[in-house]
């Protein structure tokens, strides 16, 4: 199942479009939960309470276990076929189930202090109601880690679609609970504990936290079901500590401690959120805005990646190795830079446009907005991670990233504590965002130490200037009709915004192609060997 460049190219563009779908309806659901609980108490408790289950997830789903697994799956699938692989694959999925049973009962009886640890400023009345709706949420941790590890070998078989496409149902149920909510059909059994009948709000809150429980069984079994389909049906099976999985254990490790060393870098952002009122839900808002360039392109670019150069590994193409990590930067940057110019000129029409209504005041969005332009400072390093981590993954190299992490970790650490009493809250999304540029620096420094041949080929050499070149031009377009926004009611804002999007995609479409910052061959090649 060899790949190469345009088919590359065209796999990316699948799991973008994808992840796309999903950011949108995130988008949907994030604007129906900020317009029934704004930035208060129950916001608050309810993005603190998720961020535990998600927290853990980066060990054992998308993160650690996975850039272990998957390469250690592909190479089974290219050297045995489906059945070594299937052996393999059921054998990991019962230890990580096992695994993640125990957690689950650790966390239920641990669940006051995971809460403190994660937002140690919150007051009596947030803190009874995250440790609430924590205990309902966290199981979801179990279920979206089999369901990445059954994505993992749709990634591998080079079937990318219903992976990308799972994390939409999240997004659906979510808006559905709050329409139920807000529609009168969450009765007071569906409450939170201690909350006979509760306020309006608490019931969001609970309807919330059992719908991401209900959609992270619909997430497992869609893959599962996927998987299937694709003539792989994992069976469970008692879990057996066998030479296989020592393997797999020793080098998801140190993948597991710099994910842990990343998880703690948003720990860190949100104790330092938590002593200022309302700035858990700012940051959260803002995340979820950047989040959605990070998920189209980084995403996609990391799922797509670590399965191939797995393979150029396996085979020792180191050439073609290379030219997979040329084509996956020019596809990431080509993108991604002229959405960080766009969140930088125009960061508070984006969220006046997308939130500032019902609870959400101007003031959230004000606040929402300095934290979006700081976050989108950090979006290159972010995105480019993704590209640069698969070539350690793909030689099972985990311990060079967790050493980077830990250094990013460190002035992550150092900035939030030190920026906090000078700048506020806005100190924890300044210090993520040079944590980023720090790991990056890391990160391309080690890939050459590995690989000294490895550079900028000719190809993305000539077009980097270019595509700066056509994103300062949207830029300045951007800027002058963003700019027309000020004083005009919501739905003229929002005309604006439209606008200003479309002609500001146009003028970096224009100026790109002017430019030959990229061609509508590039484009047309990815559309017609979409993969499926």
């Amino acid at each position: 199942m060899r790949q190469g460049p345009a088919r590359l190219v065209a796999a990316f563009a699948t799991v973008g479009g994808w992840t796309m779908a999903s950011r949108v309806l995130g988008f949907a659901r994030d604007v129906a939960i900020a317009a029934v609980l704004g930035a208060g108490a129950v916001a608050e408790a309810f993005f603190v309470a998720f961020t535990l289950p998600n927290l853990f997830r980066r060990f054992f789903a998308e993160g650690a276990f996975n850039t272990a697994f998957v390469p250690m799956f592909a190479k089974r699938v290219e050297g045995g076929g489906l059945v070594e692989a299937r052996g393999f694959a059921e054998e990991a999925l019962a230890c990580l189930a096992s695994v993640l049973f125990l957690l689950t009962i650790a966390a239920q009886l641990a669940m006051p202090w995971l809460v403190w640890g994660l937002a140690s400023g919150l007051d009596a009345e947030r803190n009874a109601l995250a440790v609430a709706m924590g205990r309902i949420v966290f199981p979801y941790i179990l279920l979206i880690s089999l369901a990445a590890l059954f994505s993992g070998c749709l990634n591998a078989l080079d079937r990318f679609w219903a992976a990308a496409a799972a994390p939409v149902l999240l997004n659906v149920v979510l808006i559905l609970a709050v329409l139920l909510a807000e529609t009168g059909l969450a009765a007071a059994w569906l409450g939170l504990p201690g909350d006979a009948g509760g306020s309006d709000e608490a019931h969001v809150g609970a309807m919330l936290s059992w719908g991401v429980l209900v959609a992270g069984v619909a997430q497992a079994l869609f893959v599962w079901r996927a998987l299937a389909k694709a003539g792989l049906t994992l069976r469970p099976r008692l879990p057996r500590f066998t030479p296989e999985m020592r393997r797999l254990a020793i080098i998801a490790a140190p993948a597991a401690l710099a994910g842990g060393v990343a998880q703690v870098n948003l720990v860190i952002g949100r104790q330092v959120a938590s002593y200022f009122e309302g700035a858990v839900g700012w940051l959260w808002y803002a995340d979820r805005v950047y989040q959605l360039p990070l998920g189209v392109i980084g995403v996609a670019v990391g799922v797509v990646l670590l399965p191939a150069l797995a393979r150029h590994v396996r085979r020792g193409d180191r050439e073609a190795g290379q030219a997979a990590l040329n084509r996956a930067a020019e596809f990431a940057l080509t993108l991604t830079l002229p959405a960080t110019a766009a969140l930088l000129v125009m960061p508070g029409l984006v969220v006046a446009v997308l939130f500032e209504r019902g609870a959400f005041t101007a003031a959230d969005a004000e606040a929402t907005g300095m934290a979006l332009a700081v976050y989108a400072l950090g979006l290159p390093a972010f995105v480019l991670q993704k590209v640069l981590q698969p070539a350690f993954f793909a030689r099972e190299d985990t311990r060079s990233p967790l050493r980077f992490a830990v250094w990013s970790m460190v002035a992550n650490l150092v900035v939030a504590l030190a920026g906090a009493p000078l700048i506020g809250w806005l100190a924890a999304p300044l210090a993520a965002t040079l944590a980023a540029w720090l790991n990056l620096v890391l990160l391309w420094r080690g890939a050459r130490r590995a690989d000294p041949d490895l550079t900028l080929d000719a190809r993305l050499a000539a077009r980097l200037p270019r595509i700066l070149a056509a994103t300062v031009a949207m830029a300045v377009v951007v800027l002058a009709l963003s700019s027309l926004a000020l004083g005009l009611t919501p739905l003229e804002r929002a005309a604006v915004l439209a606008v200003t999007v479309m002609l500001g995609l146009a003028s970096y479409g224009g100026a790109g192609l002017l430019l030959r910052a990229f061609t509508l061959a590039d484009f047309k090649g990815a559309l017609r060997r979409g993969t499926g």
